[in-house]
């Protein structure tokens, strides 16, 4: 629980009256301190769908407490290194964060439709100065906190968990000029009572697109949970749970190209059983009310919802998990599968969080000297599993006071 010092006042997190507090600070431009550390951290008050939010500022969350709320591993660490600052850039004067995006929010009659997002090429040309659409929805996983992982968190989280934060975390964000939250869709959770009810406010929401503007095909993004990938009449589909009345279609050219450029997390969501495959996607609606995808990308997730990349790291996610460990997981955002990245943090471990890699088998020469090299320059003490080579090692210990 965070201790947050308001003027001279401390004052607990889960304290009814910190609302008011924030509500009395938020015009005022005054910072509270997170207590975590002496002397205290500077934070900062954001508004977020009429509730007010302590926040940490930007470029800080490693000078926390590793068992503080607010703490975030160093950005090299992960891909928000990449992106941090350029494509993702906080304004704590005003509580918002800009975004930049490498993908379209609306379509041209002579425009093609786009690779899917995440695609890596041998070019030179760099996305790193704007979110693809994997980052963008690695973004939103990282700030409504769904990376982070707390012996607490056993059982709480669903479907209604997972939307309910994530809109949460899109309130404050801007991109191209407009409220992410205002084009955000997320199915609701499926009430066969109020069935008709959720249809009205889906299709409310979704045909503010459904007229061109000047020729121009608006889109939103959509982000769900994958049920089945199916065939149509006319193309193919992708069904989300939840959402039993509207399909998203795709052409033949989007759907080959999706089973070949997300081809490890298909198979990974085929073969490990209780795992979760994640979509966002950008789309349009035309005149018959139909959605049609522009661009993909997917993302496998654990039981508990914590992404993964490879069997090794869930094996390495899942042992934290069972032994009641608490730590992040590495988002890569927009760097591709080449370059490493830290598995997780522990973040229980003392004096420091350890950063855990793995090495996946079969790794060039070049990628096992990137990891070392993540390594020596990092700051945290490491943890470093070469898979296929041996067992996996014992994870990193615990203060003696937590044995």
């Amino acid at each position: 629980m965070a201790i947050y010092q308001i003027g001279g006042q401390s004052i607990h997190s889960d304290d009814p009256a910190l609302s008011e507090l924030l509500a009395n600070i938020y015009s005022l431009r005054e910072r509270p301190l997170c207590l975590c550390r002496t002397p205290g951290i500077e934070m900062y008050v954001a508004k977020v769908d009429e509730k007010y939010l302590i926040k940490r500022m930007p470029n800080s969350g490693s000078g926390h407490a590793p068992a503080c709320d607010s703490y975030e591993p160093p950005p090299e660490l992960s891909g928000l290194g990449q992106v941090i600052g350029s494509a993702i850039q906080e304004n704590p004067d005003e509580g918002t964060t800009a975004l930049k995006f490498d993908f379209a929010l609306s379509k041209g009659a002579s425009r093609s439709a786009p690779a899917p997002s995440g695609k890596e090429t041998d070019s030179v040309k760099t996305d790193g100065n704007k979110l693809t659409l994997r980052g963008t929805l690695h973004y939103l996983w990282e700030e409504a906190g769904f990376n982070r992982w707390a012996p607490t968190m056993a059982g709480k989280r669903s479907w209604y968990v997972i939307r309910k934060y994530l809109l949460q975390a899109a309130e404050d964000k801007t991109a191209k000029g407009a409220s992410l939250a205002g084009m955000l869709y997320m199915p609701e959770s499926f009430n066969a009572e109020k069935k008709n009810e959720i249809t009205q406010r889906r299709l409310a929401q979704m045909m503010r697109i459904a007229t061109p503007e000047k020729g121009t095909r608006r889109l939103m993004l959509v982000v769900g949970e994958v049920k089945e990938l199916a065939q149509s009449r006319y193309g193919h589909k992708i069904v989300l749970k939840h959402l039993p009345d509207c399909h998203f279609m795709m052409n033949d050219d989007i759907y080959k190209r999706l089973l070949k450029r997300f081809e490890v997390e298909l198979g990974l969501w085929d073969a490990l059983e209780g795992t979760h495959l994640m979509m966002i996607g950008t789309f349009s609606i035309g005149a018959t009310g139909v959605a049609s995808l522009e661009e993909v990308a997917l993302m496998c997730v654990t039981e508990n919802w914590i992404p993964f990349e490879s069997t090794f790291e869930k094996l390495a996610l899942d042992a934290l998990t069972q032994q009641s460990r608490r730590f992040m997981k590495g988002m890569r955002y927009n760097l591709p599968s080449t370059r490493p990245l830290a598995c997780a943090v522990a973040s229980d471990t003392e004096p420091e969080p350890t950063a855990m890699y793995v090495v996946p088998p079969g790794a060039s020469e070049d990628y096992a000297a990137a990891v070392d090299e993540l390594i020596a320059e990092s700051k945290l003490p490491s943890w470093k599993w070469v898979a296929g080579e041996a067992p996996m090692p014992a994870l990193p210990a615990l203060p003696e006071q937590g044995r």
